[in-house]
């Protein structure tokens, strides 16, 4: 199975607010952590506001922060809600499958999907940016006040 590029940048900036020491970094400095444009990376962030998972504070002194919710998520459910329901194949598109009626492979693929989200269902953020991952979070971080 393949992640849309949507659900990796929000997995990723989960993981880089889970290390976060230093204060709140803003959705900008998140982005160039990343290497990824800053109007993705909003899009992203509003999502993950809009799920709990993550606090943005407006103004001097601003910035995100994981919610307790965030940080206690279950990986395998976090994948699910920013994938959203569907089919790993669309059997039903503009052009649909002639082998929709008797096909056994899309109910192979759907229980293979699950099976997928399954195995990451046990895994938190905590765990993910245990070391090695969480200190080279850290050190991909700009130095703030950097111009």
């Amino acid at each position: 199975m393949r992640l849309t590029r949507f659900t990796d940048l929000a997995l990723r900036v989960l993981m880089r607010l889970a290390v976060e020491q230093e204060g709140l970094p803003t959705t900008r400095e998140v982005a160039a952590t990343m290497d990824v444009p800053y109007t993705h990376t909003a899009k992203v962030v509003a999502k993950l506001q809009h799920m709990g998972l993550v606090e943005a504070r407006r103004g001097r002194g601003g910035g995100l922060a994981l919610t307790p919710a965030g940080r206690t998520a279950s990986v395998g459910a976090l994948v699910r809600d920013l994938e959203g329901p569907g089919d790993v194949v669309d059997c039903e598109g503009s052009t649909p499958c002639p082998l929709r009626a008797a096909c056994r492979l899309r109910g192979a693929l759907r229980e293979a999907q699950e099976a997928f989200f399954a195995s990451l269902d046990p895994l938190t953020l905590a765990e993910l940016v245990e070391a090695p991952t969480g200190p080279l979070l850290l050190s991909l971080s700009p130095t703030r006040g950097a111009d």
